[in-house]
């Protein structure tokens, strides 16, 4: 159902049962997915593509240009899963020519006045909640939770199943199945609660946060420490995933736990 009220450009496709509601603007080469819907007063730019079963909430902007100096006009691209929730007023901006592409994986909430800058990667399963800033560049693996208020510098990368606490300020990587916050951003533990919740048993859990024992309570050095786990701790596919991206990390990763200062 399109109300009359909103405008859809002829080269948009438009799933027979999207609801459109009035005040929408839909521009050229917007494809939207069966079951969505999208609330009043939404834009959404050209080149930008939609799942099923989405909701866009009022005053959402999908697909505009990136705040890139360096942008020239490339025919670039914004892709949101099937399963998304965005709500009011989050602005998600199309990629440059690092990725071509923005993109926000299935099933997601993104919560008010989120924003997603140009050429990050949003896995699955991931909630970012109310004024989430977040730069270019960024990649945020599924499973992820984001407090609200949180800004996250550009290049940063957040691991699978992390939660960062609200009001922090990200800029350094943090690696999967950790909490964070504190400023400067350290860690907290790991997210047993998220990770119970995503099936994890407790001998898993039991053997990711004796992982992180070594990493980020035992103040070693963190190479030091990658070196113990490597050699002490038996393979498994958390262990593995760990120290890859603590190798693969290019902002470096952050700091390891420290009491809060009275």
């Amino acid at each position: 159902m399109i109300q009359t009220l909103a405008y859809i450009d002829p080269q948009a496709k438009i799933a027979a049962n999207v609801v459109v509601e009035p005040f929408t603007v839909i521009h050229k080469n917007v494809t939207i997915g069966e079951g969505s819907w999208i609330g009043p007063n939404v834009t959404i730019f050209p080149n930008t593509k939609i799942g099923k079963n989405c909701k866009v909430f009022p005053g959402a902007v999908l697909g505009a240009v990136p705040q890139d100096l360096k942008f020239n006009g490339e025919e670039t691209e914004v892709i949101i899963g099937d399963n998304t929730t965005i709500r009011e007023a989050v602005t998600i901006n199309r990629g440059t020519v690092d990725k071509m592409k923005t993109q926000v994986g299935k099933n997601c909430l993104l919560m008010a006045y989120v924003h997603l800058a140009h050429d990050c990667m949003v896995g699955d399963n991931v909630i970012i909640a109310n004024g989430v800033q977040v730069a270019g560049h960024v990649t945020i693996d599924d499973n992820a939770r984001i407090g609200g208020l949180c800004a996250i510098h550009q290049f940063v990368n957040i691991g699978r199943h992390v939660m960062i606490e609200g009001g922090s300020m990200i800029t350094k990587d943090v690696p999967p199945f950790v909490k964070a916050g504190r400023y400067p951003l350290s860690y907290e533990g790991i997210n047993s609660v998220g990770l119970r919740r995503s099936g994890f048993t407790n001998e898993k859990i039991n053997e990711i946060q004796d992982i992180y024992r070594v990493l980020f309570v035992h103040n070693t050095n963190i190479s030091k420490a990658v070196k113990v786990v490597e050699t002490q701790m038996s393979a498994t596919s958390e262990r593995d995933e760990i120290l890859s991206f603590i190798s693969d990390s290019e902002r470096g990763v952050m700091k390891g736990f420290h009491l809060r200062k009275s």
